[in-house]
């Protein structure tokens, strides 16, 4: 046991390149840590990682110790995890991190139902746009909107989303409603500066994607301030469904060049890849995908009456 607490401790600090935060994670101390990664040193007669004031890296010999250890760690705590949950009920500490506008007004709710319906879980839920590093950071799963870049990790599929484009009827009263993309030019957008490209709003299908310049006085970092922005009359502003849902019902605001809708977008749940799953997440990944099954609720009430157009219906 002596030898796998040192091996934990250098992964944990690996990971986090930090021996306090490592630490933190192993619930010891920062010298704790550090004591055990010297002696593994030593055992092993070579340096594992480069200590400087501000930052601890791997060396190569322990880059390529790690990728050996961390197989080791996950056997071991899959077959103390066996022991465990040999009933196949969730439990433990849940590490979740989320997008903020989707997590407030999307997310929490699915959360408080899953918190009810196990109540040996608990939940520690992190909202950033950030897109974290999961093995780094200690997160057991993250919620994602729009493409995947890292394919280290197992996404499932939750839920589709449409990127709307909607004004209030004041703004589209005293500024004229858009028919054609190059109409756009002569309107006030409201910029989400959260977008990979904030001043460039792509339309069609991406085999016909047609991308246009915006340009507008307000900008925020954040779906949530540009709705309200466009439903108080400043603009124009494109936004994920969810974010808009409740106001394109009231008809406090209105969707306009639905006809050159980009494509859909997909709310995905993103995992490490692990042998042996453990029940919490594989538990809250079934529970995400039950409850958003179907025609999502952020496109109810609204969605029926600008349908989307039929190079994208299935997209």
């Amino acid at each position: 046991m002596d030898r796998f607490d040192e091996i934990a401790a250098f992964a944990a600090v690996a990971d986090a390149r930090s021996f306090t935060q490592g630490a933190r994670r192993l619930g010891v101390s920062s010298a704790q840590a550090s004591k055990l990664v010297a002696r593994l040193e030593n055992r092993l007669g070579a340096r594992l990682l480069n200590r400087t004031t501000r930052d601890v890296s791997l060396t190569d010999t322990g880059r390529a110790y790690l990728e050996r250890a961390r197989g080791l760690i996950e056997d071991f705590e899959a077959l103390e995890g066996s022991v465990r949950d040999q009933d196949g009920c969730p439990r433990g500490t849940l590490k979740i991190s989320a997008p903020v506008s989707f997590g407030a007004s999307q997310l929490v709710p699915a959360l408080l139902d899953f918190a009810r319906a196990h109540p040996e879980v608990a939940l520690e839920v992190s909202s950033t746009d950030r897109m974290v590093n999961l093995v780094e950071e200690g997160f057991d799963v993250a919620v994602r909107i729009g493409a995947l870049s890292d394919s280290s990790l197992v996404a499932r599929k939750l839920a589709a989303v449409r990127m709307v484009t909607c004004a209030s009827p004041d703004y589209l009263a005293r500024a004229g409603t858009p028919q054609t993309l190059a109409d756009l030019s002569r309107h006030e957008a409201i910029i989400d500066t959260n977008a990979r490209d904030p001043l460039v709003w792509r339309f069609g299908p991406h085999s016909d994607r047609k991308d246009v310049r915006v340009h507008g006085r307000l900008t925020f970092s954040g779906a949530d301030a540009c709705v309200a922005a466009a439903r108080e009359g400043f603009g124009i502003t494109r936004t994920p469904a969810f974010a808009a849902a409740d106001d394109l019902r009231s008809g406090k605001l209105v969707p306009v060049l639905c006809a050159f809708e980009p494509e859909t977008i997909h709310v995905h749940a993103v995992y490490p890849h692990a042998r042996h799953l453990a029940p919490k997440v594989r538990f809250f990944v079934d529970f995400l995908a039950k409850r958003y099954a179907g025609e999502p609720e952020w496109h109810q009430g609204w969605g029926e009456k600008h349908p989307l157009p039929d190079a994208l219906a299935h997209g």
